[in-house]
């Protein structure tokens, strides 16, 4: 091919989104792009993914699995294991920079989530960040998820504030955001270099918690989740047969044990879950018609036409992470601090704004996984594996309005990505000799529906939950536990208590009827192939990620004296003093001008939780301690006048196990201004994504005062804190 025939490629992956979520695919939500892709292209049901994000994303990118790239578990969980260490291999190169290589224009913007946090501070390495893997161009955060309104935003390899716009008045939403950077990088690859093709990959933060979105995108569903996720998973089901995206007598499985019944809940406790979903089915249309403005401009550029366009529903099934109540901010629930049903009542206008950090409930994690069994981070049934995935190219596939329904996998994209593009997978990239791509290129199915299925065998493992599929069988070996105590200690379990079952996918769709007695031959059969795909990946002997786990790189590790200065910006919360669980001190050596100072002096942490020391617009230096919606101290002393000043914090914690109060001190020049006691403190973290910061706040503030909030009118000269002290 010629560079200028050579199609341009797009490829769009959800976050957490189960199989019968979307409209297009029998779902409550309208997804009205997916279903203008869908008329236009090609719709697949029978794709997989890994059953959670970041190995998702790294088998989407180097066409191989997940654990043989190093990345067999999402990053927050990485431990000392070559398969699970969170650290992209060499030998299993992205596709984005062969593209590159071969002419390709190359950007990522969106969710990352594939750097390590040890690598992901601003003294680097900046290897394993997209401009280290291929890409030309990065906006979007480095984390598993960020605030929608108030993001943790980074472009290339510097943190920067989000554009400016009111996020409590709706005029900031970071999907949008996404996509206005798409299209501008798209329109200055045409007016600069029109002969070249170019490669988007565009991975929004939705619909992962927190559930974000402006108002009237809600208001849209009201009332119409009421009946509960009961009878929505079979309404869902019913819609899926009419609209032939599962075949006929595909039976619905069973709510697992796990999961009330929606007729148990109490009237309150239904006013919550509504709520939440409805926030949801917002959050989700919102994000796809977002897409559909990014589809919009590839046509008014008139490059629609020779565009792959890969639009992937989902990294892997809907997150059942708000546990069963669902949560206003979830961040304490997966830390086993569940707000009351009361405080949820008292704070539902809140729900999908900029002072929430929601997830809805499992129940609901299950309804939009229909026909199929569990959802997110359960590999071993495809309510975690099997997303919808739709696929346009009018240039390139003369098929429109069709469904293709061979086995297809997340590996099978970057294989795809080359052979459309004319381009062989290389042997040796940068010296480092290659390893073969895992995935089979999906071009064979464009237009042929009835082609026999190229990727016979796939593994599937996460957190001990493990299949493998095999020409039309699956067995499948769930490891107990819940997938929604993320951040609690576990209890281990040996794998020789699980239950293998089996599965004859070829004639039941829906994984709904287990034959593992009728047919043991065939279980020991595919037990075995399961043992040899997993020491092929180096994952024997099998570990469970939620329990099993050595400590990785820290760049704080044995420190308990610290230093810092104003520009330093952009800290991982892992990266930065460990300050859960025991009492410290923080001292700021400041100056104040004439006119008086105001600002953020320190902070770590967001919304959902976190603790930040600033001053107001009149100078007054204030305390804000926020431990999700359990509690929060607000401290306060007087302007500061100007010259010099120390102002300090003392945190002595109440100590007696994980989780406990502490009482917190303000003090000014030597004197303490104000004292209160918060009665509780994070068990393992204030956040995933938000930061450690000098002198502003990236990502959204913990104070109450304006997003970002940078030291203005004077000085912060240092900071300095103390563990233990």
């Amino acid at each position: 091919m010629t560079a200028t025939s050579r199609p341009n490629i797009v490829v769009v992956l959800l976050d957490d989104v189960g199989f019968g979520a979307s409209g297009t695919f029998g779902g409550p939500v309208a997804t009205p792009t997916l279903d203008d892709l869908g008329a236009k292209g090609l719709r697949y049901n029978r794709f997989h993914t890994t059953a959670i994000c970041s190995p998702t994303r790294a088998s989407l990118l180097t066409g191989r699995d997940a654990h043989a790239t190093g990345v067999g578990t999402v990053l927050n969980s990485a431990f000392d294991h070559p398969a699970y260490k969170g650290v992209l291999r060499p030998e299993t190169a992205p596709v984005a920079g062969t593209l590159r290589a071969s002419g390709y224009s190359t950007a990522c913007i969106g969710k990352w989530h594939l750097a390590p946090t040890w690598e992901s501070s601003q003294v680097g390495p900046f290897d394993r960040w997209p401009t280290g893997q291929g890409f030309d161009t990065f906006y979007g955060f480095l984390g598993g998820e960020t605030h929608q309104f108030q993001p943790t935003l980074f472009e290339g390899t510097r943190p920067v504030d989000r554009p400016v716009g009111d996020s409590d008045a709706g005029d900031y939403h970071l999907t949008e955001d996404l996509v206005d950077r798409s299209l501008e990088w798209v329109r200055m690859q045409r007016a600069m270099t029109p002969d070249n093709p170019f490669f988007l990959y565009l991975a929004p933060g939705a619909t992962h918690a927190p559930l974000h979105v402006p108002e009237e995108w809600t208001q849209k569903y009201a009332g119409h989740f009421d009946a509960g996720w009961d009878e929505m998973r079979a309404a869902t089901h019913a819609q899926q047969v009419a609209a032939g995206v599962i075949p006929e007598g595909s039976g619905l499985t069973p709510r697992p044990d796990e999961i009330p019944a929606w007729d148990s809940l109490s009237a309150d406790e239904r006013r919550v879950a509504t709520r939440l979903m409805e926030v949801y089915a917002g959050f989700l249309e919102h994000t796809d018609v977002q897409i559909g403005r990014l589809v919009e401009g590839l046509r008014e550029n008139g490059d629609f036409e020779n565009t792959l366009f890969c639009y992937v529903v989902g990294d892997n099934g809907s997150s059942a992470e708000g546990g069963p109540p669902g949560s206003i901010n979830y961040m304490g629930a997966l830390q086993g601090m569940q707000e009351s049903v009361q405080t949820q009542l008292d704070g539902l206008d809140r729900i999908g704004g900029p002072d929430s950090y929601a997830q809805y409930p499992a129940g609901w994690a299950w309804a939009m996984t229909a026909p199929f069994q569990w959802m997110k981070q359960v590999a071993s049934h495809l309510g975690g594996t099997r997303n919808p995935m739709v696929l346009t190219w009018p240039k390139g596939i003369s098929s429109s309005g069709e469904l293709r329904s061979q086995f297809s996998h997340v590996n099978d994209l970057a294989p795809t990505l080359l052979e459309v593009a004319g381009i062989e997978a290389p042997t040796h990239v940068d010296g480092v000799e290659q390893l073969p791509m895992d995935g089979t290129s999906l071009v064979y199915s464009f237009d042929d529906p009835g082609a026999p299925e190229r990727h016979e065998t796939q593994y599937f493992e996460v957190n001990g939950h493990r299949a493998v599929y095999h020409r039309g069988w699956l067995a499948s070996a769930h490891h107990g536990g819940v997938p929604w105590t993320v951040g609690l200690p576990g209890r281990a379990r040996d794998f020789d208590e699980d239950r293998w079952e089996l599965y004859d996918l070829t004639n039941d769709f829906s994984q709904s009827v287990d034959l593992a007695e009728k047919h043991p031959e065939k279980l020991t059969q595919l037990r075995a192939l399961f043992e040899q795909e997993a020491e092929r990946v180096g994952i024997l002997p099998l570990v469970d990620t939620r329990v099993s786990r050595t400590r990785m790189p820290n760049l704080t590790e044995g420190r308990t004296s610290f230093t810092f200065h104003a520009g330093v910006v952009g800290v991982p919360e892992s990266q930065a003093p460990r300050m859960i669980g025991r009492s410290w001190h923080l001292r700021a050596d400041l100056t104040v001008g004439d006119d008086g100072a105001r600002g953020v002096v320190a902070t770590m942490g967001g919304r959902a939780a976190g603790w930040s020391l600033w001053l107001d617009d009149t100078g007054v230096p204030r305390l804000t301690y926020r431990t999700f919606e359990i509690d929060a101290v607000h401290l306060a002393g007087s302007p500061l006048v100007a010259g010099t000043h120390q102002v300090e914090i003392v945190h002595q914690y109440d100590g007696g196990g994980r989780g406990r109060g502490a009482e917190l001190s303000l003090v000014v020049d030597g004197t303490e201004v104000d004292r209160g006691h918060v009665r509780a403190t994070p068990p393992a973290v204030f956040s995933i994504d938000e930061t450690f910061d000098i002198g502003t706040s990236s990502g959204s503030p913990v104070g109450d005062h304006p997003v970002t909030w940078p030291f203005t009118g004077g000085t912060i000269k240092r900071v300095d804190i103390e563990l233990d002290g």
